[in-house]
């Protein structure tokens, strides 16, 4: 079975192709149109597909449109209540509308491809897929889904049994936790659909004033759902205009959002635990990128063991519905290979874009021992290996690396990317080295939790280390990363750290990185020292410090 997913109803457009049970590609729309998010997520964009991202899946399975037994479609316009999330009525029909035309665009886009087999997958069904059906190990186990909204619903909570999900509660709209936690980011001057991973960030810095009022308004009702009433944001915090500067109450308010929804969470996590008894739960949909929770609730909750899908938000419902679809038509389903799922190009290719470029390369007769001694000698690299990464975190495929050891760093991180200095940067750290400096859910391969500094190590890696004594960590295993594991040894071996600062290859605004052309102009417009790419290293000259 051949089955193409398709995500392009509300943000980051992504296509992923699944042959007899197994994923062979998956890429977000961004990644080749260079637009963040592929697009914003308004009832008028619904039409716009990730057309270039599934030509390039079928082209890496060799595929023509006309191979494929099926596309899933992440959205089922069957299940809408227009207007039951509170947004205008005639916008909802709108994308109800191009949702129903779904099978005409596609074959627009996918010349030869026949419109008769495109089939709906409702959103949180494929979320739910994403999670239950990817993760590695055994197939069972239950699945929770929390984000802005799908169809008329904005969680999901069930269970998998030999690959067949039960759904055992779905919360109606408008109450969402992902759509409240949406509402303060705009409140708070940020992008919405887009930048709460910086409330998430703000919030570290506040103590949580206002908990006891949002208590009052956002609760779980001891059913497997929860509600979420009207919120006053401007009585709470005055709104902050996007170039402002943010204050206290603007912390206090993060945070205490921030803590309310960790308690709901492990209040529907205790409830699906005590109807099905499972020791495993995994996660998807976007709140579940939210690691200061989701640590939470590895922590303290009911389950033993916890995995969230790494391209949790939109984007993976690609993924999920495709894998939906083929297990419905028997295909025994094989878990996720990794997050390496995006482009690569061979080593000639690349030195093609090197030569066309006109720019001076070598080639290292050992790459992880250069760059290791640039990173000690405190420079800023670019790394820029493999297949490229599914999902909104950089794994050591796209990434900007420097040295941990210097406080500094974090202010000279944030200006080559054009961040707010609250933000974080964060660690990978060798697999084996990684309880020794961290508390927290080891492995942790995909950055989707928070760990504890362990004493005496927040001194030596200041430049990780959040304001709260805490690290968004990324586990590296020789098994799975040998190259980047071995750049980790190398550095090791000459600083006495395990642990290298990790962030995405990008400046702020941009989609990280994802061919050469696009290395080579981050490289360009950026005050990094060296490129690694493939077994290349391009040297600037001098940066001027």
């Amino acid at each position: 079975m051949r089955v193409l997913g398709i995500n392009a109803i509300f943000h980051d457009p992504a296509a992923a192709l699944v042959v007899d049970g197994r994923v062979v590609a998956a890429a977000e729309e961004e990644r080749f149109s260079r637009r963040k998010h592929g697009k914003r997520p308004v009832a008028f964009s619904a039409w716009e597909l990730p057309e270039k991202a599934a030509r390039w899946c079928l082209s890496e399975a060799g595929l023509e449109p006309g191979d494929l037994d099926a596309v899933a479609y992440s959205y089922d316009p069957a299940l809408v209540e227009p207007g039951l999330d509170g947004h205008d009525a005639q916008w909802e029909r709108l994308r109800t509308l191009y949702a129903r035309r779904a099978p005409n665009f596609l074959a627009a886009a996918l010349p030869g491809l026949d419109p008769g087999i495109v089939r709906y997958v409702p959103h949180h069904v494929a979320h739910a897929a994403s999670a239950g059906l990817a993760a590695p190990g055994p197939g069972d186990g239950d699945v929770l889904v929390l984000d802005g909204r799908g169809e008329s619903h904005s969680h999901l909570a069930g269970t998998y049994a030999d690959g067949t999900l039960t759904t055992l509660y779905a919360q109606r709209l408008p109450h969402s936790l992902g759509l409240m936690y949406e509402d303060l980011t705009e409140h708070l001057g940020f992008l919405r659909s887009s930048d709460e991973y910086k409330v998430m960030a703000l919030a570290s810095y506040g103590e949580p004033r206002f908990l006891d009022e949002l208590r009052e308004r956002v609760r779980a009702t001891g059913d497997g759902g929860f509600a979420v009433e009207r919120i006053d944001w401007g009585a709470l915090a005055k709104a902050r205009a996007p170039d402002g500067e943010w204050t206290r109450d603007h912390a206090d308010l993060a945070v205490s959002v921030q803590l309310r929804l960790e308690e709901v969470l492990l209040d529907l996590a205790s409830w699906l635990h005590g109807r099905t008894g499972s020791r495993r739960l995994t996660l998807a949909g976007g709140v579940a990128l939210n690691c200061v929770a989701n640590s939470r609730l590895a922590e303290t909750g009911p389950y033993d063991d916890i995995w969230v899908q790494p391209a949790a938000g939109d984007s993976g419902t690609a993924l999920g519905a495709a894998l939906h679809v083929a297990r419905d038509a028997g295909d025994a389903i094989t878990a996720m290979p990794g997050a390496a799922l995006g482009r690569e190009w061979s080593d000639d290719d690349i030195a093609r874009w090197l030569d066309t470029a006109k720019i001076r390369y070598e080639r290292p007769a050992d790459l992880a021992a250069t760059v290791a001694e640039a990173l000690a000698d405190d420079r800023v690299v670019a790394w820029f290996q493999g297949r490229s990464e599914y999902g909104p975190r950089a794994l050591g495929h796209r990434s900007l690396l420097a040295h941990p050891g210097h406080a500094a760093n974090v202010e000279r991180l944030n200006d080559v990317k054009g961040r707010e200095q609250f933000r974080p940067i964060a660690p990978m750290v060798a697999l084996e080295h990684a309880a020794e400096v961290f508390d927290g859910p080891i492995p942790s391969p995909y950055m989707l939790f928070v760990h504890r500094v362990r004493p005496g190590w927040g001194e030596r890696i200041p430049a990780v280390v959040h304001v709260d004594g805490t690290a968004r960590v990324q586990t590296v295993s020789a098994d799975d990363e040998p190259l980047v594991a071995r750049l980790l040894e190398e550095f090791r071996v000459r600083t006495g750290l395990p642990v290298l600062i990790n962030t995405s290859l990008n400046t702020a605004g941009r989609p990280m990185v994802d061919d050469p052309r696009d290395a080579l102009e981050c490289f360009g417009s950026a005050p990094v020292d060296l490129l690694a790419i493939g077994p290349f290293v391009v040297r600037r000259p001098e940066v001027r410090r």
